[in-house]
This record gives C-alpha cells, structure tokens and sequence, in this order.
C-alpha cells in the first residue's frame, strides 16, 4: 500500500477535510472569523453544508439531524456560542443517535471579535466533553475522534479551536481508519423520555449526562489524546501543563522541560495530571485566556503554577511563554500602532453614514463592516455591543432620552446581522412602540461582507451561491405592521434619502429605511451568480 497522503492544511481546511472523511451527513452553522472556512471548505469537497440565519438556529437543525442518525457538523466563532448556549445546554440532557460535533472557533487577542471570552468555560457549564487540538493535524484527527466519542456515549462534543490553530497551516497525514459508519441509514426512533426534556424527565436525563461524564473522565486517564511529551532537561526538573496552541509555544520555549499534552480538557484527567505534578520540582500551567486549567487542577488539591494576570490578555508567542515561565510580570511593550481599518472607498454605507453625522445622530450600530463607521472620518456610531443589539439598545434609548434627545437616535444594523438577530428587534419596536416612534437603517450590501463576503437568507443564494429562497426585509417590516418602509440606493438617491431620514426623525412613527447596493468587493461575483442562476433557468427542457 501507498503512503499516507500529505497536505499543507489549515486548522480550518483539516477540520473540514475530517468531516468528509468522517461521513458527516450535514454541516451548518453562521460565518465567523476564525471559523468560516469549515464549512466553506467542506461544501467545497463535495460535503452538504449550508449557512444558518444564526447559531442557535444552526445547532437546533444539527441536533435534530443528530436525533435522526445523521452525523452533523455545527461551526461559530466563540460569540456565537453564545447565541446557541440555549439548545446547548439541553442537548446535553437529550443526547444523541449520531454524531453532533460543535465547533466553536475562540479568538484571542480579538483579532476581529469584540470580546476575547474564552469558551473552555462552557464545556463545564453544559457538561460536554471538549477537545482541542494544536495544529491542523490534531484538528484533523481530533475532529474524528470527536465523532468517535459523541457515538460511544451518545452525548455532543465542543472542539475549541483558537484563531492560531484554525489559520496556521502545518504538514496534515490522512492517515488513520475513519470513526465505523453509523448502523444504517439515518431514521427516526422515538424516544419521549430521553428527547421531551419536561422536568419529570430532564431530573433522571441530568443523572445520566453525569454518569456519562464520569465513564469520559476515567476514560481520559489513558486515552492518547491526553500524553506525556518528555523534555531534554532532567526528569524530574520543570513540568508544563497545557493544552492547545499553548503547548506549540511551550515546547518551543523550554524544550528542557516534560509537557504534559492535554487534548482532552473536559473532562480533565485529574489522576494524570496529579501523578504529573507530583513527578517534577516544579508545575507552570501555560494556557491562553482565563486560568481554566490552573483553576481547576488547583480545585483538585494540586500544586501548580499559573501565569500572571498580564498574559491573561491576547495571544501567546514563545517569547511570552518564556517570559511566563520566568515569573516575569513586568509590564510589556504596547505592539506598534498599526493602520487603523476603514470603509472601502466608495462604500455605500459611508454615504449614509455622513447623513447620520450631518443630522447629529445618536447611532446605535451593530456587527459588520459598517462598524467601521465609528472610526475617522466618519465617527457616526455611539454603540455597538452583540449582533442584533442596535436595534434593541436604540429603542432602550428611545424609552428613556427626553423627547428632543430621543429623535436623535437611529438604529442601524445591516443585513446578515438583521436575518441573525435583528427581526426580533422589529417586533419588539412594534409591540413596545416608544413615544417618539424609532428609525432603523437595514444598510443592505448583499452579502456578509465582514466575514469574507458568505450568502445569508436575504441574498437569494446558498452556501455554495447556488439559487435559493430570499428574504424580502421590506416585505418583512410590512408584515409586522411598520407603515413606512422605504428603499433607496444610497449612491445614486442621496438627496432622496437626505429627506427620508430628516422626515423620519421628525416624526413619531415608525420608520425602517433600507439602503441597498451592492458591496464594491462582492457586486462582480454577486453578477456571475445572478448571470448563472439566470441561464440555469433559461435551459430548455430535455
């Protein structure tokens, strides 16, 4: 037999490559740096994937085609996780019959997020086993391995990746026997008391989920993910605990040094890690983020060392790590300043956004590129907190400002934002109408722009751009009862727009204003999908 095939992967292409080999029956979940080339990747080899409006909406389909027997893939930047922390939880208590493998891709030192929260938190609160690897070969084989384990004991499994591991590329061996096949193909089993969590049933599925969790700890102790990694010093010198990308970088900083290689954080394999600890002098834990490890080994009676409350914040390099290592919490050099992003030149949405500035508006904005608009020379955003959260905190404002200070204030939101969260906002701007009635701006580009420019439910296109049911926002925003709906192109229908928001903020109504072009990165691919879609259409019948 031939070699094993070798490729140059990133942490993200190896995932999806694993998912293939793996039989993942479906893959889903919203665009999100780092994680967004999963599931792009893995419809580009032929796998069935496709984008959700949001990460809650996301799991629940994965769950259900997990309940089914149909092994499922569900991605999402750590953020997201937050959005589908509400299925998660119970999912838990259900189980499953197939696989559920969710990805949440963390992103510290926030290179494109607005918090740098560290998601190792959730696998204790929803007890699932979590896994993580280090470099794209482990994202390779421990995403099959989370298959393996969401079968064994029929529960999902969290894979944290970090930005580091999911855009790295290293050398990835295709090696290795796939997880067996699923018995059958996928079919319904009824099963009320294991899938209907009302309390009389989610009381004994909660025993059994930490049954489950016990059986997955004793397992740890020995299973390869969790492995001893000598180093060139004396034996029973320094000892590293770490996990993740954090290992790479230690092992780099002190190769003298015994690293003991946590692929399976949840569970922890506290018996090795005692014997460990107990083995050499001294025990540094080197993690990026919160100090999970160090909180948790320390809970457990062991004596180690955790880095200083200054490496708590962004990533690590083998520079940091030794500087952790060496006690030093000095304070470090700020980075170099760097250029300072901005909107694309021509972009429609500084059109709108000099309006916003001209009229002294209070903006309550949202994620997106057009988030840009808080920065020179723009400065027309005030707020900007979660998905979805400009329309909702723009109407809190609204509740409470004196009437004159309350007309000041606009929402604006874009429109992959507005399919994840923004809809909620509109019925809650129509049942909770404040005084002085509200604006929202949908700035409608026709893509997620942000994230690498992804279709979502209101371009007309899937995952792969092929033709698929859209969202019409203005049809929507009638639907719920708001009158005055209004569209415009913001480049060419400047004036008109001009005198649509000045009457609006005038008013006491409702007004949602869509501004709609193109984005100029993505109009020239949004035609050729447009011109193939229209000659698919256009052949003759055979």
């Amino acid at each position: 037999m031939g070699s094993a095939q070798r490729l140059l992967l990133s942490g993200d292409e190896a995932v999806a490559r694993a998912a293939l080999a793996g039989g993942i029956a479906l893959g889903t979940g919203y665009p999100g740096t780092p994680s967004t080339e999963i599931l792009e990747t893995f419809s580009a080899l032929g796998g069935k994937a496709q984008w959700a409006p949001n990460e809650k909406v996301g799991l629940e389909v994965g769950l259900g085609a997990a309940f089914a027997g149909g092994r499922a893939l569900v991605t999402m930047k750590h953020v997201g996780l937050n959005v589908a922390a509400d299925p998660l939880f119970t999912a838990a208590y259900t189980g499953v019959d197939a696989a559920l493998v969710v990805v949440s891709a963390d992103d510290p030192g926030m290179a494109s997020s607005q918090n740098e929260q560290d998601n190792r938190r959730y696998a204790e609160a929803a007890a699932l086993p979590m896994l993580e690897p280090s470099d794209s070969q482990e994202a390779y084989g421990f995403t099959l391995a989370a298959i393996e384990l969401s079968e064994r004991w029929r529960m999902p499994v969290l894979l944290r990746l970090t930005t580091r591991v999911c855009h790295s590329k290293t050398v990835v061996s295709l090696d290795g026997a796939p997880p067996a096949a699923p018995d059958g193909a996928p079919h319904f089993r009824r099963d009320i008391k294991g899938r209907v969590m009302i309390p009389a049933n989610a009381r004994p599925a909660h025993r059994r989920l930490r049954a489950k969790l016990a059986e997955i700890a004793r397992w740890g102790e020995t299973c390869p993910l969790n492995r001893v990694i000598e180093g060139t010093g004396k034996p029973a010198g320094l000892g590293i605990i770490a996990s993740g990308i954090a290992c790479v970088h230690a092992r780099e900083a002190a190769p003298e040094a015994a690293v003991l290689k946590l692929g399976l954080t949840y569970p922890l394999p506290l018996g090795l890690i005692r014997a460990f600890a107990a083995a050499h002098a001294r025990t540094v834990v080197v993690e990026e983020g919160d100090p999970y490890l160090a909180n948790a080994i320390r809970a457990a009676g062991v004596a180690v060392e955790s880095a200083p409350e200054i490496y708590r914040f962004g990533e690590l390099n083998v520079g940091r790590v030794r500087r952790l290592l060496a006690g030093d919490a000095t304070p470090e050099a700020a980075p170099p300043p760097g250029k300072p992003p901005q909107l694309c030149a021509g972009c429609p949405h500084g059109f709108v956004f000099e309006l916003l500035r001209k009229h002294g508006c209070i903006v309550a904005g949202d994620i997106g590129c057009y988030t840009l608009g808080v920065l020179p020379p723009h400065e027309a955003m005030d707020t900007c907190v979660c998905m979805g959260a400009g329309i909702t905190v723009g109407l809190g404002m609204r509740h409470v400002l004196p009437p004159a200070e309350a007309r000041r204030v606009v929402s604006v939101i874009g429109d992959s934002t507005f399919v994840h969260s923004g809809i909620t906002g509109l019925v809650e701007m129509v049942y909770n109408k404040p005084p002085t009635g509200h604006v929202v701006l949908i700035l409608d580009n026709g893509t997620t722009a942000m994230t690498g420019q992804q279709e979502h439910p209101g371009t007309g296109r899937a995952l792969d751009h092929a033709p698929a049911g859209k969202i019409s926002f203005e049809d929507l925003a009638r639907a719920l009862g708001i009158a005055n709906v209004r569209v415009f192109d913001p480049t060419r229908e400047t004036g008109a727009l001009d005198r649509a928001l000045t009457d609006a903020l005038a008013a006491d109504d409702l007004t949602v204003i869509i501004t709609r072009r193109p984005c100029l990165l993505a109009a020239g691919k949004i035609r050729q999908y447009e011109r193939a879609a229209g000659a698919c259409h256009e052949q003759p019948e055979s």
